[in-house]
Order: C-alpha cells, then structure tokens, then sequence
C-alpha cells in the first residue's frame, strides 16, 4: 500500500528528484523548463517497446544467425575476387584492421551515408596553435611572402599600425603574432625604441599589483571572488592537457583576482576566465617551437613565465576595457547585443526568425553564451586565436564586429536549424554545433559573411529596423 502511494505521489509531482530546476541569474539565461519535461516525457515513451515487437526481432536475429552457421561460405570472396594488392579478409575484425592499415584495399560499401566529409581528422585539443585543417602544407609562397611582410612593418621605427591591421585582417603568422598583438591591442608603443621599456614598466607594475592586493584573496570582502576564480580555473578548456597543470592554474588565478580587484563596478564575472586562454597560448608560443597543448610550463624559467603572466593581464584588459558593460551589474551589454543580434537575423533571414518564433526559443538562450564567452565554447581553441586576428584589426572588433560574427555564424546552419522542429532539438544543436573539425578555410568564410553584413547594415540601421 506504501509503495502504491509513493508511485502516486510522483506521478503527481512535477518535481523529479534530481531534476534541473530554472536557475535565473545576471551571469546564466533562464533555463526553460520545458526542456526537462520534453526529455522526461521522450523518455519514458521511448521505454515503453511493444512486447510482440521486441520478441519478433529476436526470433529474427536468431534465424539470421543460424542461417550465417549453416552457410559460411557465402561470406568468404573467392581469390579471384580480392585486389592483388589486399590481404584475403578472413574475419570481420582482420577486416577492420586491413582497411586501417592499407590504404590501397578497395573499401566495401557498408555505411549508406557518411555525415563528415573526408578530410584528415584534427583531435579535439590537438594542435592548438596550428591554423590550418585542410591539411595544406604549414608554409606556402605566400605564406612566405606574407610572413616578411609583417617582419618590415615590426621592424620599422615607427610601425604603421594601419597597415598592420590591414595585413593583420585575413590573419596573422605564428612566428610574430605575440608582438602583432601587443601592438595592435595598444600594449605596446608604435615607436621601436620604447618598446623594451614600456615592456620593463608594465611587467613590473603587474607584479607590483599582485604585491599589493594578492594577499587580499584570503580576507572576508574578497573571499567570494577569489573562490568563484578558483573553481572556475579547472573548468577552463578542461580537455586541455596544459590548462589543467597547477602552475598555469596558479597564474589564471592571479590575472584573473587582480583584474576583479581593479575593476570594482564589474569584479570577476564567469566566462572572463576564458578570455585569458588565447592570450596565454599566443605568449607563450614565443618561447615554444612546438604544439603548446601538451607543453610542461615547468620547463620555462621564471622570468619568461612571468612576462607571459603580465603580458596575458595588460592584453586581456584593454580588450576588457571595450566590452566592461558586458559584466557589470545585470549585464547590460549582453542583453542589447543579444537584441541587436536578434533584429539583425529578422532582417537577414526572415525564415530562420520566424522559425524560432514558431517553437518558442529565444535568442537569449543560446545568444547569450555567444556573447558573454566571444564565441570561445562553439569554436576550437585555434579558430578562436585565428578570430581574434581580425577582431583586433577592426576598429571595435570585440564590441562591435563580433555582433555580425554571430549573426553570420547563426546563418551558417540555417539548414540544420529548419530541420529541427521542435524546442528541444532546437536548443541542442544551437548549444552544441559542430565546429571541431574548423580551421582557416571555415573561419575565412565566415569572417568574409560577417563583413558583408556590416558593409550592408552598420551604416545603416533602418535597414535592420522593422
């Protein structure tokens, strides 16, 4: 009797135990209940397999099996049948391995559709600091030409920064991207001769900071701030061998309590974390030839650590000091660039719009990430570096071109989009799109589609205005 009234009294009860419930908060979207219920109903129908239908498939597995015993041979291919140049498969899994190991064996048609193309697979983290994933050579003519180019325009006594932004646009080579950046976000003086000291004085006035107020993070009024900062450090690019290593942790923690320190009308803000990564990965590849994801910082002198610490401070807070609106008190930034993104798209792509109107999904909840983390969760970490290229060759790159990045990157799986139909399948892929395989050519492109949309619309909003 107990146990009947305890099924009742769930059945009843919209509260499962363990279930999400709506979190509202400056720093989080709304979550929409429905996408709980939606995955609870789907379940619970998805559980319940007609009886007839689960032993008719068995039965049918069964005959299946006993027919491949009595005729095994039907599955063996006569010699004259196999490649010359192939192995004579013997068994399903020796299959597998052959078509692994020899390239040159004719591959049967067991798959009806393949959902990727063919191109070489880049890992989830691997390569962090390669831009290229369409397997091109790591440096063309071009590249050559290119890469000189930049080394005049930083050798110069007094760098053109115009130019340099022009050449910075379609992006910036390896080899001097962490100068190109100190320079472009305004770290660093045009002037040649000043450069050394102006480097010298910054590094030590950061180091002075942490002097000051690091000691601080222990006191009652700071404590919040600097616990936040400590369990979001391991949360930022997880997957990532090199975020994860304690010294790295320890200098996150510093550059992020000194940056919340200094900025009381905003303070630390979650998602400010992952701004600090490409900043730190660009740093620090000027003192490492090889890929960096798997690199122990260990084996860095002190020095050098330290000037890729202040370096990664002084860069991620002039980009900071143009987008602050996005972390003070509400979130102000946020929630207009969401709006401005959300007219844009209606003028744009009316069906897409309206599409989302239909089954009730508001751009804040996937919009909101996209601005509150600069696109930093959809892209790998390496596309990221290479949209960063151009967003500090515009002229308010971060604060304002990034708006048409996002509306241009919403477009790009219009398709994907109008073929969900439904809330929840909605709001899955906008929250997990399939970018990892992104290199140069997808980022190109979508920088180019993002340019078109200002060249038509900044300059003149009516345009976008219903």
């Amino acid at each position: 009797m107990a146990a009947e009234s305890g099924r009742q009294f769930w059945k009843r009860s919209a509260k499962l135990p363990g279930s999400i419930q709506p979190v509202y908060g400056a720093q989080h979207p709304p979550l929409d209940s429905r996408l709980t219920k939606n995955f609870i109903k789907d379940r619970s129908k998805a559980n319940v397999l007609p009886v007839k239908m689960a032993k008719a498939t068995a039965a049918q597995v069964l005959e299946n099996h006993s027919k491949m015993r009595v005729k095994p041979e039907r599955t063996q291919p006569a010699l004259s049948d196999v490649p010359t140049n192939c192995k004579v498969n013997k068994s399903s899994s020796e299959a597998q391995l052959s078509r692994m190991s020899e390239e040159t064996c004719v591959r049967t048609p067991l798959q009806k559709q393949q959902s990727l193309p063919l191109r070489p697979v880049i890992p989830l983290v691997a390569r962090i600091s390669d831009q290229n994933a369409s397997g091109a050579p790591p440096m063309t003519v071009r590249e050559k030409t290119r890469l000189e180019k930049f080394r005049q325009l930083l050798s110069s006594h007094n760098t053109d920064l115009d130019e340099l932004r022009k050449c910075s646009w379609p992006g910036v080579p390896r080899e001097v991207r962490p100068v190109t950046w100190r320079l472009l976000s305004g770290y660093l003086p045009a002037n040649m001769e000043r450069r050394k000291l102006t480097l010298q004085r910054k590094r030590e006035e950061y180091f002075g900071f942490i002097q000051q107020y690091y000691d601080s993070r222990n006191e009652e009024h700071h404590q919040d701030t600097y616990r936040q900062i400590h369990i979001d450090i391991p949360r930022t690019n997880p997957l990532i061998p090199l975020f994860q290593q304690p010294l790295v942790q320890e200098i996150f923690e510093r550059i992020l309590f000194i940056w919340a320190i200094r900025h009381p009308a905003s303070g630390y803000v979650q998602g400010i974390n992952d701004l600090v990564t490409p900043f730190f990965v660009v740093f620090l590849s000027e003192y490492v030839e090889e890929d960096v994801e798997n690199f122990d910082v260990t084996n860095l002198s002190q020095d050098v650590l330290r000037s890729i610490e202040a370096d990664s401070f002084w860069c991620m807070s002039k980009l900071l000091d143009g987008i602050q609106d996005n972390y003070t008190f509400a979130q102000p930034g946020i929630q207009k660039k969401v709006k401005a993104l959300e007219e844009l798209v209606s003028r744009i792509d009316e069906q897409v719009h309206n599409h989302f109107r239909k089954y009730e999904v508001e751009y804040l909840q996937f919009a909101f990430r996209w601005m509150n983390n600069l696109l930093m969760r959809e892209l790998p970490l390496r596309c990221t570096i290479r949209l960063w290229d151009t967003y500090q060759s515009e002229p308010e790159g971060f604060s304002h071109f990034h708006l048409y990045v996002c509306a241009a990157f919403l477009i790009k799986w219009r398709k994907e989009i109008l073929d969900e139909e439904d809330f929840q399948g909605l709001l899955m892929l906008l929250q997990n799109l399939p970018t990892i395989h992104w290199g140069n050519e997808e980022i190109g492109l979508l920088l180019a589609e993002a340019y078109r949309l200002k060249y038509m619309f900044a300059d003149a909003p009516n345009h976008y205005r219903r």
